[in-house]
């Protein structure tokens, strides 16, 4: 389903200005309805639903869910239904995502945020049970296909970076992303460490605190030895893993930024040619730039961004870019 390999681009401009070797790996470019990092760990998860013999994905997110989106697109080219269970409720016209939601055909069903917080679990099971009572074979696909199976996109990734970094002749001291359900952050510690690469993988916390992606990172790694690792003979000291996670940006909670994040929203497209979101990537890139103005990235080696993706997010946040025009004008 995706589109890979995605380039691995140099940010001259912004490098000149930060004083670091800084690259981006462009996996908004995956395709599949610009569906970011989310097709990569999409494809693993889908191909053992299919080869299950399933006929209809659940999964579930944030009513501007990235992943809910890209499952939507991903079972309607497979010819899959989709079932999506969403954390809010929508009070306007559908905006975003969620109106890609609806093109794509999927069933949505919205659910009142504290009453998803507690029953999100309750609320997939009694899904699965009403589309097998009906005749339905559902698969349910967790938060961003974060778990032991949806790793392998990003495992898939990390090979792919090991060839990136020897094409360009660089030795990264950093990989940096978003850890919004931590799938991400997962792969590319996991594939860091087998593939012995010597650089710190550091995931942005748009959500959760550091201890949260902690466990969760590991909880996904040990799940992956648990269905895949062993068979392949890989025997990973999941505890001595060194998960780097960073909180401290952010801001008011999930799928809400400071004003920094949409300035630097800005700034990257008018230096580079690059947009970010504010819900993931704009969040993670502006918290690097902070800290490397900060000095507290180190000075040698070069640092790599990958770009999740998260473009459609933009629009249902458009607010944000209007008070910075405000503010200029």
């Amino acid at each position: 389903l995706a589109q890979t390999p995605t380039p691995l681009q140099f940010l001259g401009r912004v490098s000149e200005e930060l004083g670091v070797r800084l690259w981006i790996k462009r996996d908004d470019l995956t395709g599949m309805m610009l569906s970011g990092n989310k097709v990569r760990k999409l494809e693993f998860s889908l191909a053992r639903a299919l080869e299950q013999g399933c006929d209809t994905i659940i999964t579930c997110g944030g009513l501007q869910s990235n992943h809910c989106r890209a499952t939507a697109f991903a079972c309607a080219q497979l010819g899959l239904s989709c079932s999506l269970i969403l954390r809010g409720e929508n009070s306007e016209t559908a905006d975003g995502n969620l109106l890609l939601d609806q093109l794509a055909g999927a069933d949505i069903s919205m659910h009142r945020a504290a009453h998803y917080a507690r029953n999100l679990s309750q609320l997939l099971e009694q899904k699965a049970a009403e589309l097998t009572e009906s005749g339905r074979r559902p698969y349910v696909i967790p938060t961003g296909a974060s778990d032991g199976t949806g790793l392998w996109g990003y495992l898939c990734a990390a090979m792919e970076l090991r060839d990136d970094f020897h094409t360009h002749d660089i030795r990264p001291s950093h990989i940096i992303c978003a850890s919004g359900s931590g799938g991400t952050q997962a792969g590319l510690t996991l594939g860091a460490h087998l593939l012995k690469m010597d650089v710190d993988v550091v995931g942005f916390a748009v959500c959760d605190d550091e201890a949260y992606f902690q466990s969760k990172v590991r909880a996904d790694i040990e799940q992956w030895q648990q269905l895949y690792g062993k068979q392949i003979g890989e025997d990973v000291d999941v505890e001595s893993l060194n998960v780097i996670v960073n909180d401290h940006y952010i801001g008011p909670g999930y799928a809400k930024a400071d004003a920094e994040v949409y300035e630097t929203i800005s700034w990257l497209s008018r230096l580079e040619g690059i947009v970010l979101d504010p819900v993931y990537t704009g969040k993670a890139f502006y918290g690097l730039v902070e800290e490397i103005r900060a000095g507290r990235m180190g000075n040698s080696g070069d640092i790599v961004f990958v770009h999740t993706g998260g473009i459609f997010g933009l629009f249902p946040q458009r607010q944000g870019f209007e008070s910075l025009q405000s503010k200029a004008q």
